[in-house]
């Protein structure tokens, strides 16, 4: 059964510093491409960064120069560098791979930015 799944979150103060994962198991074929999504209390989950095999990437305007998203070269792990996390970057982020045409989702892990 293939799974995504993300680690990496927790507690930071502002400024401070994370790096989500995502790992794709139980799949013998590569994503074609890996999103980070985040939803934060009583707001619509939106997309924070993504990348495509080519490795080309993409930024939502509120992480650019903040947030860099890599992966491995078999493109089954992503990654989110999360640097000078500010209190609005506080959500649950959710991994999404795009595998052969359907969309996996991860179960999330919690980022808390707090003072």
């Amino acid at each position: 059964q293939v799974q995504v799944m993300e680690s990496g979150g927790g507690l930071v103060q502002p400024g401070g510093s994370l790096r989500l994962s995502c790992v794709i198991s139980g799949s013998i074929y590569s994503a074609n491409a890996m999103s980070w999504y985040r939803q934060a209390p009583g707001k619509e989950r939106e997309l924070v960064a993504g990348i495509v095999s080519g490795g080309d990437t993409q930024y939502v305007d509120s992480v650019k120069g903040r947030f860099a998203i890599s992966r491995d070269h078999a493109m089954k792990t992503a990654y989110l560098q999360m640097n000078n996390l500010q209190l609005e970057d506080t959500a649950v982020y959710f991994c999404n791979a795009l595998i052969r045409g359907v969309a996996m989702w991860g179960q999330g892990t919690q980022v808390t930015v707090s003072s």
